[in-house]
């Protein structure tokens, strides 16, 4: 039972005995009910599409936004979400992004506005913000903290709404989601569980694909830079704390308006991002770029995908690509994986005589395993060994392994 009902039933006990008129009295000294007449400013509030969540004597405010489903942001068209999830859907890749066995209304686009940074619970969630993509249109609704101690109502009117399979945020796994968490188990006596559902974090994708291109990562430049988001007289995110608290003073709808629509505007752009990265994982001419092809081949390699990664790899070997040598070498091990040996020896022959040291050891290093293992040949295993501790700027790790391997070949080899 929650301290509230706790402390509810010892007041009954409390006034079991006493006058009538005490009893009254007490009846008359407990939490005024709220209704719309004193809610401020709710003509306002009302004219921005927002409308009051009640709960426990306390409330919270619901504002609900719809786009028609082929509404323009950025580059893409909401439109296009359910292309791509039937994408998904008809697709045999094993991917992180996947949205195999879900249907575009089961995702869930979420961001929250917090009063800081940091995690913990001195620190308070005062709005969620999700928006949904159904046959016709999108619906985006903002769930509003108007008070510190209406947060019930806010996670109540909240927990309503998920009843849906995955979440689809950014940096929603590291911050939003353990944030909510947080606050949630403070309330969880009044309050419904938490569901269990999958989770696509956006800003994983986002670093794998262009972290060669952006020092931050930050929504906002990836949203400007890859999907032409432009917005304009934006109400920066790190503002809104401060803004918030004088807020909770003024309770007028005008000093949180700019916050709102930046919430908006965020849920929106990780529709048109996951829209994004999935045209880059599953369209075959989306990847232009040599080191965004390799990055997005690198990120196959991570979830196991020999097939995809070989193809973005092929396309990069032998071209003038900064980084080729490197692509040569991982196709190198994928060629190891499916057997096909005489491809895998080809490029590591190559990468033997490189400039690169670094891909010149681990491409000797897998020659002379090949000749010692595969062909039986301690002696020309022994040979390249040898000319892999001539190379310079070894380091003692390197040298380490490299005379221990020495070793073992000269008692191979006879000598």
């Amino acid at each position: 039972m929650s301290l509230k009902g706790k402390l509810n039933r010892m007041k009954k006990h409390l006034s079991h005995n006493q006058p009538d008129e005490k009893r009254e009295a007490v009846k008359e000294g407990t939490a005024q009910t709220v209704t719309a007449e004193n809610i401020p400013f709710l003509k306002e509030w009302e004219q921005l599409g927002a409308a009051p969540y009640y709960f426990e004597n306390s409330f919270c405010l619901i504002r609900e936004v719809t786009y028609p489903l082929h509404h323009q942001h950025g580059q893409y068209s909401f439109a296009e979400l359910p292309n791509m999830v039937n994408a998904w859907n008809e697709s045999e890749m094993q991917h992180s992004l996947s949205a195999k066995g879900y249907k575009p209304h089961e995702l869930f686009f979420f961001d929250t506005e917090t009063t800081g940074l940091s995690g913990g619970t001195g620190n308070m969630i005062f709005l969620l913000g999700h928006a949904r993509v159904y046959q016709d249109k999108v619906v985006v609704k903002q769930h509003l903290l108007t008070s510190p101690g209406n947060e019930a109502a806010l996670y109540k009117s909240f927990l309503s709404e998920v009843d849906v399979e995955s979440l689809v945020t950014y940096n929603g796994k590291s911050f939003d989601w353990p944030q909510v968490k947080t606050r949630h188990t403070l309330l969880r006596d009044q309050i419904p569980a938490l569901p269990e559902f999958g989770h696509f974090d956006l800003l994983h994708g986002s670093r794998r694909l262009w972290k060669h291109k952006y020092e931050r990562m930050a929504l906002s430049v990836v949203e400007k830079e890859e999907l032409h988001v432009n917005r304009e007289g934006d109400t920066p995110g790190f503002l809104a704390p401060m803004i918030y608290f004088h807020f909770l003073k003024e309770q007028n709808p005008k000093l949180i308006e700019g916050i709102l629509t930046h919430n908006e505007l965020d849920v929106l752009s990780l529709i048109s991002l996951y829209i994004h990265l999935s045209k880059k994982i599953l369209s075959k001419d989306a990847v232009k770029e040599s080191d965004e092809k390799y990055a997005l081949a690198r990120w196959h390699l991570a979830h196991r995908d020999i097939k995809e990664a070989t193809k973005h790899l092929q396309e990069l070997t032998g071209t003038e690509f900064e980084h080729e040598n490197h692509a040569a070498y991982d196709l190198s091990l994928q060629y190891k994986r499916l057997n096909q040996w005489d491809e895998a020896v080809r490029i590591w022959r190559r990468l033997f005589e490189s400039n690169d040291v670094h891909v010149a050891l681990k491409a000797g290093v897998e020659l002379a395993k090949h000749e010692e293992h595969r062909q039986k040949d301690a002696s020309a295993a022994l040979s390249i060994t040898e000319s892999l501790l001539s190379l310079s700027s070894l380091s003692e790790r390197d040298i380490e392994a490299l005379e221990k391997r020495k070793k073992r070949l000269l008692r191979k080899a006879g000598q």
